[in-house]
Order: C-alpha cells, then sequence, then structure tokens
C-alpha cells in the first residue's frame, strides 16, 4: 500500500504540502529529488549559503538545516508509527530546531552531504516497510497520521 494519501490520514493543513506530489509512486519522487537536488545544491558557494533575503530571515544554510532536521523528524514519526509504538509523539518547534542547530557554523557542502545521507536513509527504510506498516498511524503534535501520510 503506498499511493497517495486520503485526506482523512493526516491534519488538514497537511495536504498543502501532499497536494504539491502528483505522482503515486512516492519512492520515485524521493529518489528523483535526491538525484537532482545534490547537484543543484553543491553548485551554491559556501560564500552565497550565507545569503539572507533580509535580517531576520533563514539564511540558506539554516534553511537545509530545516530540510534536513524535518525529514528526519518525519522519518522517525514514520518508524514509530510503523513499528507499531502507541505513544504519541512531540510537536516539532522549527524555530527552536533552527536556534539550536548552529547551521551557518558548518560548512555549506556538510549541510549538503547530510541531506544525502538522510535521504538515503529515508528511502531504505521505506523501500523495506511491509505492505501493512504504510496504513498503520500514531499522533504527533496531537495530529493524526498514517505512515503512507508522512
Amino acid at each position: 500500500m503506498i499511493g497517495r494519501p486520503e485526506p482523512n490520514e493526516a491534519a488538514a493543513y497537511y495536504s498543502t504540502y501532499t497536494d504539491l506530489i502528483t505522482s503515486e509512486d512516492i519512492l520515485s519522487v524521493l529518489e528523483s529529488q535526491l538525484e537532482e537536488t545534490v547537484p543543484f545544491l553543491s553548485a551554491i558557494s559556501d560564500e552565497q549559503s550565507l545569503h539572507r533575503y533580509a535580517p531576520d530571515k533563514w539564511s540558506m544554510r539554516q534553511l537545509l538545516s530545516h530540510v534536513n532536521d524535518t525529514e528526519r523528524t518525519f522519518l522517525f514519526r514514520a518508524l514509530w508509527f510503523a513499528r507499531g509504538f502507541p505513544d504519541p509523539l512531540p510537536s516539532f518547534d522549527q524555530n527552536i530546531a533552527v536556534a539550536a542547530a548552529a547551521a551557518d557554523q558548518i560548512s555549506w557542502m556538510r549541510h549538503v552531504e547530510e541531506f544525502h545521507a538522510i535521504r538515503v536513509a529515508t528511502l531504505a527504510f521505506f523501500r523495506n516497510l511491509p505492505p501493512e506498516a504504510w496504513s498503520r498511524s500514531g499522533i504527533a503534535g496531537s495530529n493524526s497520521f498514517t505512515v503512507r501520510a508522512l
């Protein structure tokens, strides 16, 4: 069971993101994104990666750190729910995470390498899920999600 998640498989706000994906094969989408994104990110210089479009906005390093943290968080949620753990998980506050990450102190290429490693781990996890695990669900941040919706 992969396919597209039904609206009742995640919080209502989540469709803002899932509706952007038109393919039924999310693993192929994740793989294509990896193949396209790493070369794109690798072409950005260390200096460019510190750019902010406004003083109070995140730098590109902070943005990629956020992407990495978010994928890691959603992968952990998928693991938790797929394995049948009953306890709810806390919410993820991106502002707390970005403030603690010190992303601007880490080289751009290390952020890119981290993105690659996390995506490879994400793909390996989802490729190895038994079919029945995709429909398992749990609570994260007081919202219900199925593994498929994550």
